[in-house]
């Protein structure tokens, strides 16, 4: 089985410029790999640098040390180093992610929102709109909601814009932070039927789920952060 993605010996601290350039540690050592067709999940109290991880992964935060090797474009890149702009290509092929928030270009539609990230892989307009339309109907968002713009909707409507929009790719390698947080029961069934079908479709996936029975449904494996507390030592 393919491994996508592997990280090894990741560390990240902050810099609180605000109080005297205190540096405060958040993981360190931070080692796993994640195969295609499976959906591992970071499991730890609040605040043990979850986000975090799935952030540097992602490229939004710069790590401090270690290497994040991501299989792109037949090749091998590491993420820790790369350039901005290979990190730009590696989300735009690579490498895909669902947020906890939606943050979209006023005036947008719903369908125009979700049918982006195929439009700017090339794909023709309306192919992709027609794709955006059949997301956004099996995520239950109502039809008359597709042409407006989701700064109007309520938060359970934005965040199945924003699962729409993130699973509408395919991006070999795609990352989940609680994406099923502002969604009802009925909802959450559809992600969790919608993360089954990328998982036959030999996507490797990374999320965060606070949800009990979500990440029960999903998880094939579980990774502890709390064991990658600054200044533990690894068994």
């Amino acid at each position: 089985m393919a491994t996508p993605l592997v990280v090894s010996d990741v560390a990240k601290s902050f810099t609180m410029h605000l109080r005297d350039g205190i540096r405060l540690p958040v993981v360190s050592g931070v080692s796993f790999s994640i195969r295609a067709g499976e959906c591992t999940v970071l499991g730890g109290p609040s605040g043990a640098g979850k986000s975090s991880i799935l952030k540097m992964l992602y490229g939004n935060y710069a790590v401090d040390e270690g290497q994040i090797i991501v299989t792109h474009d037949d090749g091998l890149i590491d993420l820790a180093t790369a350039s901005p702009r290979t990190v730009l290509a590696v989300r735009r092929q690579t490498i895909g992610y669902v947020s906890q928030f939606l943050r979209t270009v006023p005036r947008v539609s719903a369908l125009d929102v979700v049918a982006e990230p195929l439009v700017e892989r090339g794909e023709d307009r309306e192919v992709a709109r027609g794709k955006a339309r059949a997301l956004l109907a099996q995520l239950n968002l109502p039809e008359k909601l597709w042409a407006l713009p989701p700064a109007t909707f309520s938060g359970g409507e934005q965040q199945r814009v924003n699962i729409a929009r993130g699973f509408i790719t395919e991006h070999p390698i795609l990352l989940l932070d609680e994406p099923t947080a502002s969604l009802d029961a009925r909802n959450r069934d559809v992600v969790i039927e919608l993360i089954a079908a990328k998982k036959a479709a030999d996507v490797a996936l990374l999320g965060i789920f606070h949800d009990h029975d979500v990440r029960e449904a999903v998880a094939d494996r579980v990774i502890d952060v709390t064991a990658f507390a600054p200044g533990k030592i690894a068994a």
